[in-house]
């Protein structure tokens, strides 16, 4: 081959001939190229050292070579796969198997081929609003899209619910073969599972505590129409971003809201007083029963005692009249004169006393 190549140009590099060796057609004489003859011989004749029999038998240079291509494109079939990607393994373009993260091995091309996508990224869709994130800009401003996010409640009402939506690839395979618009797939699953629990429930936990109810039942009716899809698709979680009612009514709703918050305030108020009035009260009640209790008790012991102590003179009158009569004089008087201040006077020496009568005692009494 070389040979012929030769006596087409008259050189390796086709010269023509009896140019003067140089092929710049000044008259030069340029670089000598190199014998492409005696490259060729160097390498078969180091290819003929690893060979059994050496250069005797031409054909198993080229059965070695063969070899060495067989092993090389054999060796083409290993892969890596990532720890946040998964192997996709087709055969002839048709998927075959899914393979873990670490070295795997695959029929070399073009048999079988291998694609990686990222499993662990965590995507997410905006149903009910656009924010310029999604444009590609830094900005916060948020576009509301009527036809998602207005939905009716069990109650007949409207609701203006915002809501996003996070998924991970749980099989690539499915992933990429199963269903052809993966984030079309997942939005429209989204909404008609969030119309669905909406459809359910009342205005009133929408607005208030039953946001969380309905994120853990949506991502559940999500889940199950991606699984019935083999969508290879995993919901982590649905997060609403807003729950409103609409545009037109907010204001009058708001001001229905605040009196509502008004009236729970003031039965809050009542609840209090009355929770401190009413112990308060029936303390006082309890205080005021004790007292007359105790008041009986005291009244009822009293007279008895004095019924007591009447019968125990009165018997005691029977038997000595006159002892008693006097030692009852005696005890009434002492009870009398207890506290007054007198003086004793003999009745026989009476006709040496001067009545007297304190006159400054008396002023001082009556001023």
């Amino acid at each position: 081959m070389v040979d012929d190549f030769r006596g087409r140009g008259g050189s390796p590099w086709g010269s023509p001939p009896g140019g003067g060796g140089g092929g710049n057609g000044s008259g030069r004489k340029g670089p000598t190229p190199p014998d492409i003859d005696e490259i060729i011989r160097n390498i078969q004749d180091k290819i003929n050292k690893f060979m059994p029999g050496g250069a005797a038998k031409g054909g198993k240079p080229i059965i070695f070579g063969l070899i060495i291509l067989l092993v090389i494109w054999s060796l083409s079939g290993l892969y890596r796969v990532l720890p946040d990607e998964q192997g996709v393994v087709l055969r002839f373009g048709k998927f075959v198997k899914t393979t873990q993260p670490g070295l795997n091995y695959h029929i070399p091309f073009p048999i079988e081929s291998v694609l990686t996508p990222k499993v662990t990224k965590v995507n997410r869709i905006d149903i009910g609003f656009r924010s310029e994130r999604d444009s590609g800009f830094t900005s916060s401003a948020v576009a509301d899209v009527p036809e998602e996010s207005l939905m009716l409640t069990g109650d007949e009402n409207i609701v203006n619910i915002d809501f996003s939506v996070f998924w991970v690839i749980k099989d690539a395979g499915n992933f990429l073969f199963k269903i052809q618009d993966p984030e079309g797939t997942v939005k429209a699953a989204a909404e008609t599972a969030m119309r669905e629990v909406i459809a359910r429930s009342n205005i009133q936990p929408i607005l208030t505590e039953g946001r969380s109810k309905i994120e853990i039942d949506t991502q559940e009716i999500i889940q199950s129409i991606l699984d019935e899809y083999t969508s290879g698709i995993q919901v982590t979680q649905v997060q609403t971003q807003k729950a409103d009612p609409p545009d037109q009514v907010i204001d009058a709703f708001r001001d229905v809201q605040a009196a509502r918050a008004d009236m729970e305030r003031s039965k809050n108020e009542a609840e209090a007083y009355a929770n401190d009035v009413i112990p308060r009260a029936r303390g006082e009640a309890a205080k005021i029963l004790q007292a007359a209790e105790a008041y009986k008790k005291e009244v009822v012991a009293r007279a008895e005692g004095e019924a007591s102590r009447f019968l125990a003179i009165f018997n005691e009158y029977k038997n000595a009249k006159q002892v008693t009569q006097e030692r009852m004089y005696l005890e009434t008087m002492e009870k009398v004169l207890a506290d007054i201040d007198k003086v004793i006077i003999d009745k026989e020496a009476g006709s040496g006393v001067v009545p007297y009568l304190p006159l400054p005692e008396l002023k001082k009494a009556t001023n």
